[in-house]
Order: structure tokens, then sequence, then C-alpha cells
């Protein structure tokens, strides 16, 4: 029997919110220690890792390890129905092919229940790399979203540069180019509001505005959104979700044509 509760639904709607336009269907693995995610997009460009820990539920129960495939969109139709307050569990019997989804109102007046049909999902588990990254930059995840949605106006790519005087984040395409520079913050009154760089070398590399904008869609599941990049290898973007885990996204640089 699988079981785990969560006291505010509005963490797993966001939680899907971030990764439904992303992913069409997705394997979420539970075991004792919570449930996890991770797959690439549809187009193979990018990889998202979701850890869910067990202690971060109100109420958490998984006797044998399962994997259940789900449709994302159906499971977004599912927990629209659900109040930002209200409590939500997710239910499945062992060898189940079905998940039942049970919102509760705060006065426990209105109790719905949803079953969605799980899917048999063959996606091969990926193991990530534990990398040094040789930058990291921590900043607020608004600011973040508002720079990936100004500059996707100028170009399809993003170069985000970082050096020890700060991080520039630039495009540039048929209207002209544009360049956003952030340094670090001296004093810091809330943390949330930081932008703090760790560096040991210095990185430049190009990404897609596209997916940028997709893993921006998080935003709302936390304050802050660190970004971790090396030469070579793929930007992670991390969205902390308060006391109970995080959202990764892994994002290959684009090789720079050489023109000549």
């Amino acid at each position: 029997m699988f079981e785990a509760r969560l006291l505010r639904s509005s963490i797993l709607k966001k939680v899907l919110e971030a990764i439904k336009d992303l992913l069409t269907q997705a394997t979420f693995d539970c075991d004792d220690n919570g449930i996890q995610l991770q797959a690439m997009d549809n187009s193979h460009v990018s990889l998202v890792s979701l850890t869910l820990r067990a202690d971060g539920f109100d109420k958490y129960r998984c006797d044998r390890n399962i994997s259940m495939g789900m449709n994302l969109g159906s499971m977004s139709k599912i927990l629209k129905c659900a109040g930002d307050k209200d409590t939500v569990t997710m239910k499945a019997q062992d060898n189940a092919d079905t998940v039942t989804f049970v919102f509760e109102s705060p006065n426990q007046e209105k109790v719905s229940d949803y079953e969605m049909k799980l899917m048999n999902l063959d996606l091969e588990h990926l193991g990530i790399p534990e990398t040094e990254y040789s930058c990291t930059i921590r900043m607020p995840s608004g600011e973040f979203a508002r720079i990936c949605r100004d500059l996707s106006q100028f170009g399809e790519s993003m170069v985000i540069s970082c050096t020890k005087e700060g991080v520039k984040f630039s495009a540039s395409g048929d209207i002209g180019s544009a360049n956003i520079k952030l340094a670090q913050t001296a004093s810091i009154d809330k943390e949330e509001e930081a932008v703090v760089i760790e560096m040991d070398e210095p990185v430049t590399l190009t990404f897609a505005c596209q997916y940028l904008n997709y893993f921006t869609k998080a935003t709302s599941l936390s304050p802050q959104v660190q970004l971790s990049m090396s030469a070579d290898v793929p930007l992670v973007v991390e969205y902390r979700i308060p006391d109970i885990g995080h959202i990764r996204y892994y994002l290959a640089p684009k090789i720079e044509e050489d023109d000549s």
C-alpha cells in the first residue's frame, strides 16, 4: 500500500505546473525515502529531476517500492479540482493499475476522490553524475524568471556569463542585443532577495531561451533559484521546495557554431 498526504494541495499543483509543459508523462518512483521523478523532456534536450522527501509529507506510507506511470495532463486536470487549502492524499495498492487522489476541504465537510489509470512506461532510469561546478549563482527566482522572459524577446539563445564581477545574461537577434548584469549583493537584509555568486573559474555558456522559460514555471515553488555551471556540462537550475524537497532541471549548453 502506498499513501502520501499533504496538508496543502497547492504544493503538488505547483510541482505539476512546473513540469507539465516539459513532460507529457512520467514515472513517480516511491519508496521509504519519498517520491522521485526523473525524465527527459519530449525532445530529449533537458532532464527534470524531482525529489519529495517522505518526512515532508503530513503522512507517508510505502510498504513496497512502487513505480507509478502517470499522464501529467490527466493528473493536472485532477489537481485543478482541488482547492489550494485542501489536503491531498495519493493512494495506490501495491500492484494496482490506478492511483486515487482524495481532496478534503479544511473543515472536512467536502471530500472528493478521483481515480486515475496508471500507465506502463518503459523509461530507463538516468544516472546523473555528481559534478563539481565551477560556478554557482543563487538569486531571487522571480528575478531570474523575468530575465529569461525579457531576453527571450531578443533571441532564441541566452548567454550566461559568470565572472568575479558578477553574472551577465545576454541575448541578441534581429531587433538588436540586450545585456543584464547582476552584481553580488553586498548587504543582505532578506536572504531570498540576495544574489550570491560562488566561483572557482569564469564560465560562459549559451542556452536555449525556450527551455529556460519552461524551467521558470517552477518560480512559485521557491523564493530563490540556484544555477550551477561548468564548461561543457549541462546547466543545473534548482528550485528548493521548502520543507519537502527540490526540483532540478538540467540543460545542455548550445555548441557555438563557428562562422569560419
